[in-house]
């Protein structure tokens, strides 16, 4: 099994488990997530209680919960939202940040690509939840999240130049 890492925190953000696809040339990874019902789960075995001399049951005390499956398996923290200022503000952190730990052909990949990849987050900026990994680091990648036109799940971007790949 393959599990990404983040290269600045070193927090688990994404595994093999969940399949990407590349976009806006190769910066972005787009993951799709799913909500899942974590917890009790009421099974009905045909059984009638009235009949086998046991009363009806009462409302079950159910302890499940809606969860989307990859914010609840890496433990993703949702942020307060961006606003403009702040989203470009990050972005020049992150672009410093990050490219102290590329290097040869990834770094030039980066560099060339990374302006193309803002302008495409910016345009979704009022649509996207913005998540952090476990530690919450103050230097980290962050992961967003929308929901394209219709869809009932969201759908994860991450940049893939800031994932490390960890064989388990």
């Amino acid at each position: 099994m393959l599990v990404y890492t983040d290269k600045l925190s070193g927090d688990e953000l994404l595994s093999d488990s969940f399949p990407y696809k590349e976009i806006e040339n190769g910066i972005l990874w787009e993951v799709e997530g799913k909500w899942v019902t974590l917890g009790a789960v009421d099974v009905d075995i045909g059984a009638n209680p009235s009949a086998e001399g046991g009363e009806e049951e009462e409302g079950v005390d159910d302890q499940s919960v809606k969860v989307v499956d990859i914010v609840d398996t890496f433990r993703l923290q949702e942020q307060p939202a961006f606003d403009k200022k702040q989203f470009i503000g990050y972005m020049k952190k992150y672009i410093k940040l990050l490219t102290a730990k590329l290097e040869g052909e990834e770094l030039e990949v980066f560099k060339k690509n990374i302006e193309g990849a803002t302008k495409f987050l910016l345009g979704k900026l009022k649509d996207l939840q913005f998540f952090v990994g476990e530690s919450m680091h103050d230097d980290c990648t962050v992961v967003f999240a929308y929901y394209k036109d219709g869809a009932t799940n969201p759908t994860f971007l991450y940049f893939g130049h800031g994932l490390k790949e960890v064989k388990c």
